[in-house]
């Protein structure tokens, strides 16, 4: 676990954009560890930092764990400059309620697939920390024909400027002169890696939908969709998950 600062702290969490926690902070809506701070470059460690916006600390019992299918054409901000729709505002009334929620990582623009909300601020952290190694699937399409080699070279892992990509798993479903379909697994989330990682060995990302997060998957769940994890099927999928909260009772449909 590293230290990083509070504005920084805020955006890693989902909870603000950068520009966001900024204002935040110098306003004096932000505490830690029940403390306020108004310097944004105030070094705090994420995965344990007790931080709260406006005063309001998280109620453990509220606590929720979300599955969504992100459509394509959604950002996962909670607002956007260029008037773009986010996945908060394809959320149900009831969830948009909820003091806090975020997304856990982030899907690009184009990404498709599962995406995770939660409130807890520990658990998020700790799902997207690399240390971990948490797997995520990818069903993955791109241009040309992929070859066994590039599957090899794609798990070995190539160097790139935001450091080394690679695949933990890559597997070949369907392939052409013009187009292949792929199962790539990840344990790591950095900006755009997968379109990073095939572009680096001559493919073109032109669908990506993420399957599963852990052993959390999309299933037949549709585009636009939410389904509230219990705290049983956490346990299951994330064992070692930080117990500082309790789940509710995903609400009944």
């Amino acid at each position: 676990m590293s230290r990083v600062p509070l504005e920084r702290a805020l955006s890693k969490l989902g909870l603000a954009s950068r520009t966001e926690a900024r204002k935040l902070i110098e306003s004096g809506k932000v505490k830690v560890h029940g403390k306020l701070q108004t310097n944004p470059l105030f070094p705090v460690t994420p995965e344990t930092a007790a931080i709260s916006i406006e005063g309001l600390a998280q109620a453990k019992q509220n606590q929720v764990l979300v599955a969504f299918h992100k459509p394509k054409g959604v950002i996962t901000t909670k607002s956007d400059e260029k008037n773009r729709k986010t996945v908060f505002e394809c959320l149900p009334t009831p969830l948009r309620a909820i003091k806090g929620l975020h997304t856990v990582g982030r899907l690009d623009l184009a990404t498709t697939g599962l995406l995770l909300l939660t409130n807890d601020t520990r658990l998020s952290a700790w799902l997207t920390d690399p240390k971990n190694e948490i797997p995520r699937t990818y069903h993955v399409s791109v241009r040309g024909k992929v070859s066994s080699d590039t599957l090899v070279r794609m798990q070995k892992g190539v160097t790139s400027e935001v450091g080394h990509l690679s695949a933990l798993q890559a597997q070949l479903r369907k392939s052409s002169e013009k187009e292949s379909h792929l199962i790539l697994t990840l344990d790591e989330g950095k900006n755009r890696e997968i379109r990073r990682l095939c572009e680096a060995l001559g493919h073109e990302v032109t669908a990506l939908k993420r399957l599963s997060y852990g052993t959390l998957e999309l299933g037949d769940l549709k585009p636009g969709d939410t389904r509230e994890i219990s705290a049983q099927e956490l346990e299951s999928a994330f064992p070692g998950h930080p117990r500082s909260s309790t789940l509710r009772a995903p609400t009944p449909k």
